[in-house]
């Protein structure tokens, strides 16, 4: 069977590809931009903006089960053609799908498949370890973190792990209609990452506390929406299912354990190094 994996050049897209891969599956690789692609031997490469319906037919066609992605485009916004894609995975025989989730608000993508009579299971990551990558330049210059919300604590997941249970759910025909919340094995503050960070790298790293203000104002100038910034703050002061902490359920459905931060940092130091 092949197996089509949407955003296949993104964090969580070229673990699952290679994962696949790995595992002897027939793997068909969306993305934008296939000539600049550079995924593993094996994969089918096809092009096709997810923003774009009429571009999928191809992708679609003779796949049994799809890893999907609640957002897409440049900006990465909310999908607004689920319906779209819903009927075109129906049409087109997919028997069963992960949903990657971007927000904490189901998407218009979400929504359509849900109603639309196909084998679903929603991947809901709390926060991405690989969103550290935006300290490099600030820890490669002046071996420095700025940040808001110093008290605040993520239970932040490793992107390989992410793709270990999209491997799992597209492979084991278990799409029961259910969302599942996916985190790390730890619970980290911002400070304590940082700490992690400099130890990877050998160096004392110096954390900076910005106000909500002045982080709001850093968000902005990096091109954050406000529904961006919105969701940013949720999480960060009011998350929606209380104090993050460690879940299971990385463990409960591929049967390994979540890998720490401490790995990640180890995995990525050279990013930061001057």
């Amino acid at each position: 069977m092949t197996i089509l994996v949407t955003g296949a050049t993104g964090t969580v897209g070229r673990h699952l590809v290679t994962q696949l891969l790995a595992d002897g599956h027939k793997v068909r690789a969306l993305t934008r931009t296939p000539e600049r692609a550079a995924l593993p031997a094996g994969a089918e490469v096809v092009g096709g903006d997810l923003t774009d319906t009429a571009s999928l037919a191809a992708a679609f066609e003779g796949v049994h089960a799809a890893h999907l992605i609640t957002f897409g485009g440049a900006d990465f916004a909310p999908l607004t053609n689920g319906e779209e894609i819903a009927d075109l995975a129906r049409r087109s025989g997919i028997r069963g799908v992960t949903l990657l989730k971007g927000d904490v608000a189901k998407s218009p993508l979400e929504e359509a498949i849900a109603a639309g009579g196909l084998g679903w299971t929603g991947l809901a990551p709390v926060e991405f370890m690989s969103n550290t990558l935006e300290w490099a330049d600030t820890v490669r210059t002046e071996g420095v973190v700025r940040e808001a919300f110093p008290d605040a604590k993520s239970a932040l997941i490793h992107e390989a792990d992410i793709a270990a249970v999209a491997a799992t759910l597209l492979t084991t025909e278990s799409h029961a209609g259910q969302e599942h919340w996916l985190t790390g094995p730890e619970a980290l503050t911002v400070p304590q990452q940082v700490s992690i960070l400099g130890k990877a790298l050998g160096r004392e790293l110096r954390y900076v506390e910005l106000s909500t203000d002045e982080i709001v104002a850093q968000w902005r100038a990096t091109g954050f929406s406000d529904e961006d910034i919105d969701f940013f703050l949720t999480m960060r002061t009011n998350p929606p299912h209380g104090e993050p902490r460690p879940l299971p359920t990385v463990e409960d459905l591929t049967g390994t354990p979540p890998r720490t931060f401490t790995t990640w940092a180890h995995e990525h130091a050279d990013v930061f190094r001057a």
